[in-house]
């Protein structure tokens, strides 16, 4: 059940999380969330200022020292309980994204939120796995010990894409491994990354470990990647803004993970599934209205299905039904901006000269109209070395191209700078197996495209950046590996002591 709330209400006090508690900012600017579906501004705030990031880092290494000595099984159970909030806030959490980000609201109930708690619940029970390995005499006279240990402050960058999918995708690892955080949400989307928070507070998660600072990039988010009492940047977002953040986090030497841009392929041998991979191809091209990186954007089909798949896409592109984000019949809600559908109808329009536009192509008309709305697109004709094929548009296009031999098909799955997804479609083991060894992605389906797990890692290749978010794997981003050595001997003088002074005796 979708509950409804005032947000100018929930969140009068400001859009600012620090120390367990809600703040205004301090940057004299104002901020609006706004309705895509209706042009609407939903809330207004005023925006973090340096000073409230800087108040921000301060409460997490407040609280870093005793969270960070807090057992595994206490960590756990917090976060357990953690798991339960979220799951009984789960109607409102659903109805705020729908609201800040035009979501169906089918996607943000039965995806989104769900996804959420369950990543919560998992890194519950993955809290009491931080291990290293098991002591042992690697030198005669010693024994080794691999400890993980928690890094400090993390400074945490999400996007606007999937708010709370991204704040549970940043903090839960961190906090698991006993690290505090500070979250800059995308200034546009706060409200979930807000909840979250009150929701981890109200879990009994101590004041400080997570803070929310909600302010634009080019201020909060550039002074947080600088900032001298952050350890690690972690950065989902556009490869272009990426690049800025690795310079500004390796000036300072911190750890970086980044989780980019992609432009995924999908792609379809002769010997396919044709009705599945049609049906896939829709729903991996439209999910969230096109706005994920791991999205299928560039569908290659061997040439004998080539027009019946091109045929079959746009059939159902067709049906496809778009409407108010709150009507649970909506399948396509509207991109997150006037200025997105703007962008996204530049790269169709441009496309017009080069390629052909099958279907859509254009924004709806009638009552539509007044939201960020745009029909599904079907594009072919393309060259490989196209902006279409190239460039992540971030919307509801799929392009597609033919391909003859497999070797063919592999070799362009592979011709763009990403590599954070892909999808191959055949019957023949054979065949998937090469393709989900020689596409360089990190993540390879096969048959599907688009379902993630909490307990397996998300991340990519090339420029769609390094490190992994959900499962075990992400530890490796949160924890310091330290070794431990012990003599086992006892002597005052050891024998290697010789390579510096004496004589071996």
């Amino acid at each position: 059940m979708i509950q409804r709330f005032d947000v100018r209400d929930r969140f009068a006090e400001g859009a600012q999380y620090l120390a367990g508690g809600l703040r205004d900012g301090s940057s004299g600017r104002t901020q609006y969330v706004v309705d895509p579906a209706t042009g609407e501004q939903v809330y207004g705030y005023r925006l973090a200022s340096t000073a409230d990031v800087d108040a921000a880092v301060d409460a997490a290494a407040r609280a870093f020292p005793a969270w960070a000595g807090a057992t595994p099984g206490e960590r756990s159970d917090a976060l357990h309980r953690f798991a339960t909030v979220l799951g009984e806030r789960a109607g409102e959490l659903a109805y705020a994204e729908s609201l800040q980000c035009g979501k169906p609201i089918k996607l943000s109930a039965e995806f989104d939120v769900p996804g959420s708690v369950d990543n919560a619940a998992f890194f519950a029970g993955a809290a009491r796995h931080l291990e290293g390995r098991s002591a042992g005499e690697y030198s005669p006279d010693h024994t080794s010990v691999i400890r993980r240990e928690p890094i400090g402050v993390i400074g945490s960058i999400a996007p606007w894409n999937y708010p709370l999918q991204m704040a549970a995708w940043k903090v839960l690892p961190a906090i698991a491994a006993g690290n505090t955080v500070v979250l800059k949400p995308a200034e546009i989307t706060p409200l979930t990354s807000l909840m979250f928070a009150q929701a981890a507070t109200e879990a009994g998660i101590p004041d400080g470990v997570l803070n929310i600072v909600s302010g634009a990039g080019r201020e909060a988010g550039e002074h947080l990647v600088a900032h001298p009492g952050v350890v690690m940047t972690s950065f989902t977002g556009s490869t272009a803004v990426g690049k800025r953040v690795a310079e500004i986090a390796t000036s300072t030497v911190k750890r970086l993970h980044l989780e980019l841009g992609g432009k995924a392929p999908f792609v379809v041998f002769d010997d396919a599934d044709l009705e599945a991979a049609v049906h896939g191809a829709v729903a991996g091209a439209l999910i969230n209205t096109g706005q994920d990186c791991t999205a299928a954007t560039r569908a290659y089909v061997q040439r004998p299905l080539y027009d019946a798949f091109v045929g079959g896409v746009a059939d159902l592109m067709a049906t496809v039904r778009l409407g108010d984000p709150f009507d649970p019949a909506t399948d396509l809600g509207p991109l997150i901006s006037y200025t997105q559908r703007d962008r996204v109808a530049g790269f169709v329009d441009r496309a017009r000269s080069y390629a052909t536009v099958v279907t859509g192509g254009a924004a709806p008309q009638g009552e539509l109209a007044k939201g960020a709305h745009y029909l599904p697109t079907l594009i072919t004709g393309a060259a490989q070395g196209s902006e279409v094929v190239q460039s992540e548009i971030f919307g509801p296009v799929l392009v597609v191209l033919p391909f003859d031999s497999d070797d063919e098909g592999i070799a362009l799955a592979n011709d763009t700078p990403y590599g954070l997804a892909a999808s191959a479609w055949s019957r023949d083991v054979y065949r998937t197996g090469r393709a989900t060894r020689e596409i360089k992605a990190g993540c390879v389906w096969v048959n599907d495209h688009i379902p993630i797990l909490s307990e397996m890692p998300h991340g990519g290749y090339k420029a769609s950046g390094f490190g992994k978010d959900m499962s075990a794997y992400s530890f490796e981003e949160y924890t310091q590996v330290k070794h431990v050595m012990y003599d086992n001997t006892g002597t005052a003088r050891k024998d290697w002591h010789r390579t510096v002074f004496g004589d071996r005796t």
